[in-house]
């Protein structure tokens, strides 16, 4: 394959953004800071929405929509929620233009100033709230399960496609209970419903914890999150569910009349994931000639590309292409038959393999004499030929052999760059190598925060079922009775 890509030795970095723009992903839009997802990046989007969809679903939670514009006063009722998100916040102050005195441009109308300004949507914490002081009066009103599918702003001056940019998409999990116990349930269930869904679909191992103090959401009791490993050794929070206690319904005024008939304030969470995880997607499966990606959640699972010389012979092989694509998508599989004159077959094997299709077909002359075609792996680039009449039944467990091998690959990986490390020298040099380190922490933020001083590493969880064991941290030498993951993350 001809060279397209940086090499991920030579530059990791750069690697990604040349992959995500070569593959047609994404690329940087004319508004600073934003992105374009591209129809292949976004078909991506679709599969990965369309499958936790179904997941949220089938746990009894149902969509709603809510405002993009939140007051600003909604944000100063709950304090600690307000300071996470002051600095990353775009504000709407004026709602008209006008011609400005030159008649050669346009200007703000200084006379159309908001009575109030408008935040954009950095999360919908305060403004859905607001409005559940209106649904709920009762015990018989709870449990609400609410999510949203939206977009959100958070201003960034530093961005990168998928991982960083200051608008993403994502969807956003709000729920409300009648107990301390409900919420915490339910926080702990969607935890494990994105666990299940990274793993499962998208191939990537993750490691289920709760955050430190200092890493929490802002406004939150207890933070639950996903941690995944990305090949040059950094973390990924892959997802995230909070428990939020009463603070949101203290601030907002929303109680309830429980069944002893006493006014109680409601128990709530929020969860949610976003396109960073298309990254990590990238992050964790891809190679130097480009994208990896697991057949359930590919957007085109199996291409097929003809072999010809002549009209005759295109002719001979399309019949057995189109009969093979139909009998491909009579099993759900989504297939393309590429029968293109204005590209040359290797091209063609170039542009499937840069996007990560999962299985390629080729199909020539010489093969329809012999009754077979050569499947292809982007997995392993492991070539084979298979009897024709045996593709369409031997497809589906191909495709799954597919999605563990990737998965286990990158389980492997990370199993592997999970380092133990006792000492502050044994945790200066892990760290410096990447990876997860597993070392024990005396509890308090000032030391999480001079560790992440010293190394740029944070703690990106304490596993749940985590060991305890009696110890020393490596920084104080104060006791200890667990140990927590580090690691450095985008």
């Amino acid at each position: 394959m001809a060279k397209v890509l940086t090499s991920r030795q030579e530059n990791y970095s750069q690697w990604y953004n040349d992959l995500i723009v070569k593959a047609e992903m994404a690329e940087n839009s004319a508004v600073r800071g934003c992105m374009v997802i591209k129809p292949y990046g976004y078909s991506l989007w679709e599969n990965m929405q369309r499958i936790l969809d179904g997941m949220f679903k089938q746990t009894g939670h149902v969509n709603a929509y809510f405002p993009l514009f939140i007051p600003k006063s909604f944000f100063s009722r709950e304090a600690s929620h307000v300071e996470g998100f002051a600095k990353e916040c775009a504000v709407v102050t004026h709602y008209r233009l006008k011609t400005d005195a030159t008649g050669k441009g346009i200007v703000v109308d200084e006379d159309a100033k908001l009575e109030e300004e408008l935040i954009v949507r950095p999360t919908s914490e305060t403004i859905i709230w607001n409005t559940y002081k209106n649904w709920i009066q009762s015990y018989r009103d709870l449990p609400i399960l609410c999510n949203q599918w939206a977009n959100v702003v958070r201003w960034e001056m530093r961005t990168r496609l998928f991982l960083r940019t200051a608008e993403f998409l994502w969807q956003e999990g709000h729920t409300a209970h009648e107990s301390a116990e409900e919420a915490l349930q339910e926080t702990e269930k969607m935890i494990n419903v994105y666990a299940d869904f990274v793993e499962k679909y998208m191939a990537i191992p993750v490691i289920k914890g709760r955050k430190s103090a200092n890493e929490r959401f802002a406004g939150a009791i207890d933070t639950y999150c996903i941690e995944a490993l990305m090949q040059d050794g950094k973390a990924l929070q892959a997802g995230t569910s909070h428990f939020l206690g009463q603070n949101f319904a203290k601030a907002f005024d929303v109680k309830f009349l429980n069944k002893e008939n006493k006014l109680d304030y409601v128990w709530a969470t929020s969860w949610g994931v976003s396109t960073r995880l298309i990254g990590a997607l990238v992050m964790s499966h891809s190679d130097d000639n480009g994208l990896v990606l697991p057949p359930k959640i590919a957007p085109l699972q199996v291409v097929i590309v003809p072999i010809y010389r002549d009209k005759e012979g295109l002719e001979k092989v399309s019949k057995v292409a189109v009969e093979l694509k139909t009998r491909l998508e009579q099993l759900n599989i989504s297939v393309k038959y590429d029968d293109r004159d204005s590209l040359r077959s290797g091209e063609k094997f170039n542009i499937y393999e840069l996007k990560g299709v999962p299985v390629r077909i080729t199909i020539g002359p010489r093969d329809l004499e012999q009754n077979q075609v050569e499947i292809c792996r982007r997995d392993t680039l492991e070539k084979s030929n298979m009897h024709i009449q045996d593709v369409a039944e031997a497809m589906p467990r191909l495709l799954e052999d597919i999605q563990e091998s990737i998965f286990q690959k990158a389980k492997k990986f990370r199993d592997d760059h999970i380092i133990k490390a006792d000492t502050w020298e044994e945790f200066e040099k892990a760290i410096e190598n990447g990876g997860f380190v597993s070392a024990h922490w005396d509890g308090t933020t000032e030391t999480e925060v001079a560790i992440k001083e010293k190394t740029k590493a944070t703690i990106r969880c304490i596993p749940f079922n985590n060991p305890q064991e009696e110890g020393k941290c490596i920084l104080t030498g104060k006791p200890s009775k667990e140990r927590v993951l580090f690691a450095k993350a985008y």
